[in-house]
């Protein structure tokens, strides 16, 4: 199969992750239940994957990192730590439903920055205005899961600095891919999963936390257990219950690989191969591609609908034929909306570092094929 969904899940991972998540369900047991070795050897790799992501991420304390299931659920802590009712809330027009969902249920007063597709600037400029109008919470996504577009992360971070707005930023699509430093953007949280571009297994997340969170589970911890309210410190302040010590062992092989392979590289592959995707699909008679002018504006993520066809339809032909993509509104309803996709939805690929320019090239010429037929 040539896989090209890894906005999803990276389904090719390192062989080390596998190998890690499989040792550890028979040989390690639950931080902090214990001073058996079993227990102990469990919180060695917890820490380490902590300290791990902190250098990943240009973080001072390992303790700032936070295990969660899943991007959803470390965008929950972090909305429902600083929104209330009514709270003024701005994002952009490209966020995921993980998102919108948590506001939504809220009922916050929600202010979009929509901008143009690819439109940096007028993202900015969006957000700016809605800054200056008055905000209680900034939220953004770093890269849209539809159509790769990289938002101007680091400048709306310092538009919300210079203003005293805390900035949540879903870090999905661009955690591994993209270089992300959360010391220099000053975020009060950071959420990503652990299963996309960090290359570890399904059902582990990250939440990086720069100020005190509100608990969204209460339960054991391993800590302070007489008391009746959460610990005060991190992270066990929101780790509560058993950890996925499996899940996590595979993602400490995970942010390995990356360390050794570099985020860098890693994102210049992606960037070359979906280059070399769009304009492969331009030449396609009747199919309209959504890709960047400016290379640098769009990371390993990229949309394309053909004329007359129902893309799940497509999507479920390119299956039968091999390929793997994602079609529909990919969760991000309001992404489409930005870009006038809504009511058709369309076929995402998206590569990783295991995806070549042959597989490139294959998936190019199964869609030239299914083209040409009626």
């Amino acid at each position: 199969m040539i896989y090209l969904d890894s906005a999803a899940t990276t389904l090719q991972k390192p062989a080390a992750v596998a190998s890690a998540s499989a040792w550890a369900i028979s040989h390690l047991a639950s931080p902090g239940r214990g001073g058996h070795r079993p227990a102990m050897a469990a919180a060695e790799t917890a820490f380490a994957c902590r300290e791990a992501a902190a250098r990943l991420f240009h973080m001072d304390d390992p303790e700032q990192v936070v295990f969660t299931f899943n991007a959803t659920h470390s965008l929950n802590i972090a909305i429902k730590t600083l929104a209330r009712p009514g709270s003024r809330v701005v994002i952009s027009g490209y966020e995921h439903n993980a998102v919108t969902r948590p506001l939504h249920t809220l009922g916050v007063d929600l202010r979009v920055a929509r901008g143009g597709l690819f439109d940096q600037r007028a993202v900015l400029g969006d957000f700016r205005r809605e800054l200056d109008r008055g905000v209680d919470l900034a939220v953004c996504t770093h890269v849209s899961n539809v159509f790769g577009f990289i938002l101007p992360i680091e400048e709306i971070a310092g538009l919300c600095r210079e203003r005293g707005v805390p900035l949540i930023v879903d870090a999905s699509q661009s955690a591994g891919c993209i270089p992300l430093d959360f010391t220099a953007l000053g975020a009060a949280f950071i959420a990503m999963p652990g299963h996309k571009g960090l290359y570890g297994p399904q059902g582990t997340g990250l939440l990086l936390c720069g100020m005190r969170p509100a608990t969204l589970l209460e339960g054991g911890t391993g800590s302070e257990s007489r008391r009746q309210s959460m610990p005060e410190f991190l992270p066990d302040r929101l780790e509560a219950g058993t950890h996925n010590i499996a899940g996590i062992a595979g993602l400490l092989e995970g942010l390995r690989f990356l360390e050794r392979r570099r985020v860098e590289r890693i994102g210049a592959q992606e960037s070359e191969l979906i280059c070399r995707i769009g304009r492969g699909l331009r030449s396609i008679p009747g199919t309209e591609v959504f890709q960047a002018g400016d290379p640098a504006v769009q990371a390993g993520v990229l949309s394309f609908r053909m004329e007359g066809r129902d893309c799940e339809t497509v999507g479920e032909a390119l299956g039968s034929r091999g390929v793997a993509v994602r079609a529909g509104l990919h969760c991000a309803p309001l992404a489409h909306e930005s870009a006038g996709t809504l009511e058709t939805g369309t076929l995402r690929a998206s590569v990783s570092a295991f995806n070549t320019r042959r597989e490139a090239d294959q998936f190019l010429q199964v869609v030239k094929t299914l083209s040409n037929t009626n």
